[in-house]
């Protein structure tokens, strides 16, 4: 991941409800959520929150695949990976004792 791309997924997850949807993706790996589950779970619209859709989607951070009649949205894992990566790849100057506690909780997960 680059500096562009992490700017780009930051900024898509800086709105409280794409965080939420994004969150809510993440709980539901492997399966995802169709796109209505995520529309009443928002609250909002659905033309409003295929707004929200569209900018995690342009970002990298969803990816939808047709099941039936309906459209499944998934979090992109490997995206989530790369952006936690960057932001913690020069972390605490190589001092990897540091890092220990971040690793482990997110390792407990």
């Amino acid at each position: 991941m680059n500096t562009d791309m992490a700017l780009g997924a930051l900024a898509a997850l800086a709105h409280p409800t794409r965080l939420e949807a994004f969150r809510l993706l993440i709980q539901q790996e492997p399966e995802g959520l169709s796109t209505g589950q995520l529309v009443e779970a928002s609250g909002l619209s659905q033309s409003t929150f295929s707004t929200h859709l569209a900018v995690l989607a342009k970002a990298g951070l969803v990816t939808s695949e047709k099941r039936g009649r309906q459209i499944n949205q998934r979090a992109d894992i490997d995206t989530l990976r790369g952006l936690m990566l960057f932001l913690a790849k020069d972390c605490c100057q190589g001092r990897a004792e540091l890092c220990e506690p971040l690793l482990a909780e997110l390792a407990c997960c």
